[in-house]
């Protein structure tokens, strides 16, 4: 792996290796200098890049073991095959995102999300982990050990994990229907009636003047139809991204199906959203919800020359000592610009500028330019005794993370 998934950076690694074995993986991170894992390169930062040696997961074995409300899965497993595999033993992921293209332990370790009120993130699900060291050595952390909150959202900065027990539900199903043309106005004024309408729901905007709404409802849910709100139901499908092809979508237009075919917004067998772009999110408490579209939305002049789409969405709170929903149910305002770095980041300036009453979270994985992410966590100070014992020698530092500990 040369490049991220978006490909507006290269790795600096000397070397990449893919072990076939825990045991590989062990005498790879015991022999390094320095280190660092690397999931479906889907960051769009240099949150996973090292200069010593990058290790990928994806020639490790197949593990799936499920057990009593919980299953045990390789860290390597992208999604999409854990979806499957929980499918047809009749189980499920409470949550899924956008996407189902990347690994699970990459998506927890970054704290990515689906939408829904009472919609866990990722990492929430997330029962114990095995993690191999500095040294080389293999630890199990568990919900009962001190530290466990501190060591899910740890963006690979504590060591390698190489499996993961999360908790599932028996599977279900789910229908998917698009209301067109909202009226922002009606968006804000309404914003909690419209983000509980439905197990999850997603605001599609360019901030001009309406919103498209994704509304995600498990078929044992009432149905709860939001045309009162000014909204048109789609007619045909809809792509997320205007112009994009709708065949990359997961299937819509109400027809019910199993969870992990509606609950993502992209095909696991097409590329997601663009593919030639950069995306920013962040995270405020939810009773700001109004506020903060309505402060983003004085911002159109400045947001949709170098926009492709935005996405509002609802995420229950966790306990995750780095979860930007850490402690508090939030909205997430997601990006996806073009591929414009230096116009991008003079937006974002502004975005977090107003945004800044909230106390904005950014997405670990994503592009922002917040200079003091830790003064936003309760418990950043004991991450960072939590990643000093575990990784004295700083071999899975790199750059971007040490600057936000001395930053």
């Amino acid at each position: 792996m040369s490049t991220n998934w978006a490909g507006n950076f290269t790795f600096s690694a000397a070397r990449t290796v893919q072990p076939t074995s825990v045991e590989e993986v062990r005498d790879v991170v015991k022999a390094a200098e320095s280190a660092h894992v690397v999931g479906a390169g889907h960051s769009f930062s240099t949150i996973a890049d090292t200069a010593g040696t990058l290790i990928n997961l994806d020639r490790m074995p197949e593990v799936f073991e499920v057990r009593t409300g919980s299953v045990r899965v390789g860290a390597g497993m992208r999604l999409a095959r854990l979806a499957e595999l929980l499918h047809d033993a009749g189980l499920a992921l409470p949550a899924m995102p956008s996407l189902p293209h990347i690994t699970i332990t990459g998506a927890c370790a970054t704290a990515t999300h689906g939408s829904g009120n009472d919609v866990p993130s990722l990492a929430s699900l997330v029962r114990s982990l095995d993690l191999v060291t500095a040294d080389g050595g293999i630890t199990t952390l568990s919900r009962a050990d001190a530290g466990f909150d501190g060591a899910v959202v740890a963006f690979g900065s504590l060591g390698v994990v190489v499996a993961v027990e999360l908790d599932v539900v028996p599977t279900f199903e789910v229908e998917q229907r698009i209301y067109d043309n909202m009226p922002f106005d009606a968006l804000v004024a309404n914003v909690d009636t419209i983000f509980a309408s439905a197990y999850s729901v997603s605001a599609f905007t360019t901030w001009q003047g309406v919103a498209h709404v994704f509304a995600k409802r498990r078929t044992t849910d009432p149905e709860n139809d939001l045309t009162w709100t000014g909204a048109m139901p789609a007619t045909e499908p809809r792509h997320p991204v205007p112009g994009q092809p709708a065949l990359h979508c997961t299937t819509q237009l109400g027809v019910p199906g199993p969870w992990h075919e509606r609950l993502p917004h992209f095909r696991a067998d097409f590329t997601p959203s663009v593919g030639a772009e950069l995306q920013s999110e962040y995270f405020v408490a939810r009773e700001h919800a109004a506020e903060a579209l309505t402060a983003l939305n004085d911002l159109a002049a400045e947001i949709t020359p170098v926009l492709l789409t935005s996405e509002v969405r609802t995420v229950a709170a966790d306990t995750q000592w780095l979860s930007p929903v850490h402690g508090r149910p939030s909205v997430a305002f997601h990006f996806t610009w073009q591929p414009d770095d230096t116009a991008v980041r003079t937006v974002l300036r502004k975005i977090e500028d107003a945004l800044s009453p909230w106390r904005p979270r950014p997405h670990w994985g994503k592009l922002f330019e917040i200079a003091d992410p830790g003064e936003r966590y309760e418990n950043w100070a004991r991450f960072a005794e939590l990643r000093a014992g575990l990784d004295p020698t700083g071999k899975f530092r790199n750059p971007l993370i040490d600057g936000w500990f001395t930053g």
